[in-house]
């Protein structure tokens, strides 16, 4: 075979085996198993609560998606596989066919979606601080020249940093692997502050050892989008994920759904985080979109 022939067919090989990859319902169906994320410490979207099984609200949106996918690919008794990921590694694995769906706390944002799709928006929070009452800390001014926590992988700790440098306010950025370890950070005073979505400040205050002892401050830098993360160029679980979330909207499931997480108490210690739906998210139950952040 002619060298330029030959490289033209491992070309077209290539193409068809990373078409045949993003077929995320046909390599279930062949597998017989579905692999799906959850995160460790994103309360109440994704977490452990005294147990090994994640419960929250985007727990329960994936077992949705899971059911659904079962009738699809007409299997009810589909093997159904669990992995915690990391804001590290969930792109990573979910590219190179490890998990098959993350639903969780990742923001649907324009640099991501180069490399991965999102699902229609389920919910929608903003960068703000969570410190100890005692430090006397309100906003990022008072941030100037010391250690500020975020989290290794997501889109806060690249605000933040931006924000400091912007300011110049010479903050110096401590990154915690996941989000109890940069709660940590705080509680050790070995920072003064955590960066990250209000929402999931407010639920790692409310299960932490002391509560009281904690705030979240200052104004949100910027509105994200939270939604459900597939393969890149998977228009037929796409259309599946998507018709989920959208059936739930329109049916009234979604705020039913918000609710138990939301506004009412939640495991394992049964505190009520008392967030109501911001309006954005009350839109976006009749607009279904999956617009990122910018």
């Amino acid at each position: 075979m002619h060298p330029l022939a030959r490289l033209t067919t491992l070309a077209l090989g290539c193409a068809l085996l990373s078409a045949a990859q993003a077929d995320t319902l046909k390599k279930v169906a062949d597998s017989n198993k579905i692999t799906v994320a959850y995160r460790e410490s994103s309360v109440p979207f994704s977490y452990l609560a005294g147990s090994t099984k994640a419960v929250g609200f985007a727990v329960d949106l994936t077992d949705a998606i899971v059911e659904a996918v079962k009738k699809k690919v007409g299997k009810p008794g589909l093997e159904v596989g669990t992995m915690a990921v990391t804001s590290q590694n969930r792109i990573p694995l979910l590219q190179n066919g490890t998990i098959d769906l993350e639903c969780g706390s990742t923001t649907n944002n324009t640099a991501r979606g180069k490399d991965v799709d999102f699902a229609i928006n389920h919910f929608y929070t903003g960068t703000r601080l969570l410190v100890k009452k005692s430090s006397n800390i309100k906003n990022y001014a008072d941030l100037a020249g010391k250690p500020v926590a975020s989290t290794t992988g997501t889109t806060n700790a690249q605000v933040i940093r931006k924000y400091s440098q912007d300011n110049n306010l010479a903050m110096n950025l401590v990154l915690g692997k996941d989000h109890d370890d940069s709660l940590l950070l705080v509680q050790s005073d070995r920072a003064v502050a955590f960066a990250m979505d209000d929402i999931l400040l407010f639920g790692l205050m409310a299960n932490s050892k002391d509560p009281a002892s904690l705030e979240v401050v200052a104004d949100a830098l910027q509105v994200e989008p939270y939604a459900c993360m597939l393969r890149k160029n998977d228009p037929a679980f796409k259309a599946l994920v998507d018709g989920v979330i959208t059936d739930a909207m329109k049916s009234g499931a979604f705020e039913r759904l918000y609710t138990k997480w939301f506004v009412s108490p939640i495991p394992p210690k049964g505190i009520n985080l008392n967030l109501p739906m911001s309006q954005q998210l009350r839109d976006n139950l009749t607009a279904f979109s999956d617009k990122p952040a910018m």
